[in-house]
């Protein structure tokens, strides 16, 4: 696996688009503060949206650490996302109070609503949906959260009139060339 993450690694550095550039204060910053990693992970998700495999590798190199303890630590902590997110970024909870109050039924009609599965994105980038062990919301069970902002309680049909009204303007702004 080593040998596979490694050349997984080489082959980002070599082919991916991502502008390190935007890193580099950040890399610098930390460079000699031991303890860092999960600090300039973080820093550097909040830059690009999610962790490209050229950064974690710069990262690793910078920092002076195995790339496999790089990428382990991206991958062990769910904050963490190796992968572009939509536009708008779903949190379903998946806490006691959601779980016995209908989060699953949620989670269906959701699913079904934006035609993918739990920790995928829509075709055409729109929404990311994930869930969370708990949003610490427990009063509007089930909950989710949307770019920050909660809704609660749900049903099936209220979580599919919110993702419909936030589809539609996002379309709209997206008609008028602004950006929501």
């Amino acid at each position: 696996m080593a040998c596979n993450l490694q050349t997984r690694l080489e082959a980002a550095l070599d082919s991916d688009t991502v502008d390190i550039s935007l890193i580099r204060e950040v890399l610098d910053y930390y460079r000699h503060q031991a303890g860092s990693l999960i600090t300039v992970l973080q820093e550097t998700q909040a830059i690009y949206g999610y962790l490209p495999m050229k950064a974690l590798l710069v990262i690793a190199r910078e920092l002076k650490l195995k790339p496999s303890k790089v990428y382990g630590a991206a991958t062990f902590y769910t904050q963490f996302r190796l992968q572009p997110v939509g536009k708008h970024l779903i949190l379903l909870c998946q806490g006691t109070a959601c779980h016995v109050n209908g989060a699953d039924r949620v989670a269906i009609a959701l699913c079904e609503e934006l035609k993918i599965n739990i920790g995928e994105t829509t075709a055409d980038g729109v929404f990311t949906l994930d869930t969370a062990a708990c949003l610490g919301c427990c009063s509007l069970a089930p909950v989710m959260m949307i770019d920050g902002q909660a809704y609660g309680p749900l049903t099936p049909d209220k979580a599919r009139a919110v993702i419909r009204k936030i589809y539609s303007t996002t379309t709209a702004a997206a008609g008028k060339g602004e950006t929501t």
